[in-house]
């Protein structure tokens, strides 16, 4: 194993945070996919907003951008930075609804679970508002779609790449 194949592992083992100081700061992105598999039924009523609870993809949409904001204080070695962008979108189908989040930032380190986190939020938070009417629903299929910037480079998942790992 190469000395920079575990970087969030200090030389004893122990955990650490990555030194990102000496990094340049600049903009990045990235776009995160994920869905909440749902009754015909329950998706008809989201998108004529008849859920009883009320408009279920607003409050997913603020809820996925406060989880991309609090990121991390849920992921233990995440750095703070500044989310200086996020946007939630959704795709209602007849048997799910598709969450997009994209974050941006100009800073030092990527957006990643940001944009993860949020995703996954916002869907947890279709599945609160929905599950009186549908306790059946299924999250899944959180994904890195597309990240931009950083040492790295631009990352591109394969749109036909399968999903069902």
């Amino acid at each position: 194993m190469s000395e920079h194949s575990l970087t969030h592992i200090d030389p004893l083992g122990r955990a650490r945070m990555v030194d990102v100081t000496p990094k340049e700061p600049n903009h990045r992105r990235a776009i995160a996919r994920g869905r909440v598999m749902m009754t015909s039924e329950t998706a008809s009523l989201v998108a004529r907003g008849a859920m009883s609870k009320g408009d279920v993809l607003a409050v997913a949409r603020v809820a996925g951008i406060q989880a991309a904001k609090r990121t991390p204080d849920l992921i233990p070695l995440c750095h703070p930075l500044l989310v200086g962008s996020v946007l939630i979108n959704f795709r209602i189908e007849d048997s799910h609804i598709e969450v997009e989040a994209q974050v941006d930032t100009f800073d030092r380190t990527g957006v990643e679970m940001e944009a993860m986190t949020a995703c996954t939020v916002a869907c947890l938070t279709i599945y609160d508002m929905c599950k009186s009417a549908d306790r059946s629903m299924v999250i899944g299929d959180i994904t890195l779609w597309e990240k931009t910037g950083g040492r790295s480079g631009t990352y591109r998942r394969d749109p036909t790449a399968d999903l069902d790992l």
